[in-house]
């Protein structure tokens, strides 16, 4: 294993298996990931002698998260649910300065990304991840993908239960399966156990809603078909209650019916939305429910064992709030900068005298999620002195500290702010969602990173930005979609004509709880004319917005062609 410059000792698992808040690795799950390694490092010696060939390989790393990319091989780190402790965090760090350029790239699959790594190198990664219990396992290829889920699960108060301990458990369940290892095409699970989606479940393969029953039962409510990419649609309920402990049951039976029925002639119509679609939700559904009949009491998930996995997200033992608030008060009304941070980045916490801490990658002098090496020690650091430990990736490329005392804010403010990790954007139209595009990705038909440094100039006034309140920008550089541009209230695709980026917009997109598909504006536009474009965009909807309206409900009172006629009109 390479150690130069390695933080911290590998972590001791028989010293680490009580820490409270995060499922931890025993002595199995450590020795799986361990050989793991191994045999990744004799396939890549193997194939770096010749001995096998770039197809053959090709299987191989695709197994273990590495893509070719246009610069050098690129990998993702699996964060399981994006949740992730401190020692992690500082070896993800070192991953940075070792083997990439320092720095790596959150995605909207809670993962990282290193893009700049040399095959020879990776073995030597692996086996630093695999000693903090982490790999890069199942991050690619056509199987079962990291499961993701709300980034405040646990703490959110509009929540019904907890949904990690159920991410938990799908991660062991689907980890190496046999059977599902070479599926049609990849596959995605999300799950959300509140009243406000935020895990965007709607746009998965199967989408797992905690809900309860008439007669007071907490069960999941089950949808499929979900997708974005070339052909974006939006996943239709199959089941409106299951039982908990028909979860795995039920899961397998799904993924049977696609891994027999789904297409393999075609990689672009390989998805299971499009076998739903094809198929009908009802034959589709009537399918599932024969396999499962068949197989659910061999495959019954204990309720012993949902204990089990429970008390791993335990409650932390919260203090009680502070009686005395006057320092606080006084620091929020002194100093107007810490006020909008607390205002933008902060948001409620279900135990009195907490709040969330949402850790901002979009400061405008980065790529919208990059976080440099020593940003990563930084909010490590953070999370050990505010945070128990522990921290979370989101959905839109940021960053959570999930449990921090009102009387630390201002400190940690103060910290993250020296950091450039507290730009007071979070929800506006500048935390926008953007893919590596053409500066990293072998797929990419347009850039996208200078694209959104152009926006993101253009939108710098904060009481600008402020007034245009919630406005959900997403930015892709290709049809795949990775950025989520068919549901952004503002869509941005890039598309190439004869060697000219341009760039289609889709207006009215979201991912909320009834999620929707964006509608095209129109022709596509020039990439000089992008950032004019979104302005003029937002001057439409300042014009037209009612009262505490925000731009997505706007757009679905006036329609599209009041945006249209602006975009055009000179055109």
């Amino acid at each position: 294993m390479n150690t130069n410059s390695l933080p911290t000792p590998p972590i001791d698992i028989a010293e680490t298996t009580q820490r409270p808040g995060m499922f931890i690795y025993n002595q199995f799950d450590q020795q799986l990931i361990d050989e793991r390694v191994a045999q990744f490092r004799d396939q890549t010696q193997r194939y770096l002698a010749g001995k096998l060939s770039e197809d053959e390989f090709l299987t191989l790393r695709l197994m273990n998260g590495i893509y070719v990319q246009t610069h050098a091989p690129m990998m993702r780190v699996a964060i399981p649910y994006g949740l992730f402790s401190s020692e992690q965090m500082r070896m993800l760090a070192h991953i940075a300065r070792t083997y990439d350029k320092g720095y790596g790239h959150f995605t909207t699959r809670q993962n990282i990304q290193f893009n700049w790594l040399k095959i020879e190198e990776i073995p030597d990664l692996l086996a630093d991840l695999a000693s903090v219990q982490m790999h890069a396992i199942q991050t690619s290829g056509n199987c079962i993908r990291n499961t993701t889920t709300d980034p405040l699960a646990g703490v959110a108060g509009d929540e019904l239960e907890d949904p990690r301990p159920y991410c938990e458990i799908i991660r062991q369940w689907s980890t190496l399966h046999p059977e599902f290892a070479y599926l049609p095409r990849k596959f995605k699970i999300a799950i959300t156990g509140a009243k406000q989606d935020r895990a965007i479940t709607l746009v998965h393969d199967i989408a797992l809603s905690l809900v309860k029953n008439d007669a007071g039962e907490t069960g999941f409510k089950v949808s499929v078909g979900g997708g974005l990419g070339r052909t974006p649609m939006i996943a239709q309920t199959v089941r409106p209650f299951l039982e908990k402990q028909h979860l795995l049951s039920y899961l397998e039976a799904v993924l049977r019916i696609y891994n027999l029925h789904g297409r393999r002639d075609n990689k672009y119509k390989a998805r299971i939305k499009i076998l739903v679609s094809s198929m009908g939700v009802e034959a589709f559904s009537k399918r599932v429910e024969e396999e499962w009949q068949r197989i659910k009491d061999d495959m019954i998930l204990d309720q012993s064992e949902i204990d089990r996995v429970k008390a791993c997200f335990s409650p932390f033992a919260y203090d009680k709030p502070d009686a005395d608030t006057a320092e606080f008060n006084r620091q929020a009304s002194n100093n107007p900068a810490f006020a909008r941070w607390l205002e933008h980045n902060t948001s409620d916490h279900k135990a009195p005298g907490y709040r969330v801490v949402h850790v901002s990658l979009k400061s405008p002098q980065a790529a919208p999620g990059d976080i440099s090496a020593e940003q990563m020690d930084t909010v490590a650091t953070l999370a050990e002195q505010y945070s128990f430990g522990l921290l979370r990736s989101t959905y839109d490329q940021n960053l959570v500290l999930a449990d921090v005392k009102q009387s630390n804010l201002f400190v940690l403010w103060q910290s993250l702010d020296d950091a450039d990790l507290a730009t007071p954007t979070i929800g506006t139209l500048n935390d926008m969602i953007c893919c590596p595009g053409l500066d990293f990705c072998a797929l990419a038909n347009a850039s996208s990173i200078d694209v959104a440094t152009d926006i993101q100039k253009r939108f710098q006034q904060l009481d600008y930005l402020y007034d245009l309140g919630d406005i959900d920008l997403k930015m892709s550089g290709c049809m795949n979609g990775c950025a989520h541009h068919s549901i952004g209230h503002i869509g941005i695709l890039g598309v190439d004509k004869k060697g000219v980026e341009w760039y289609q917009f889709t207006l009215g997109g979201f991912a909320e709880n009834e999620a929707k598909l964006g509608q095209r504006l129109g022709r596509a536009i020039a990439k000089a004319d992008v950032a004019d474009t979104v302005e003029k965009i937002a001057q439409v909807y300042l014009e037209q917005r009612q009262e505490n309206e925000r731009f997505v409900d706007t757009f679905y009172r006036i329609g599209i062609e009041p945006f249209k006629g602006r975009v055009y009109e000179s055109h």
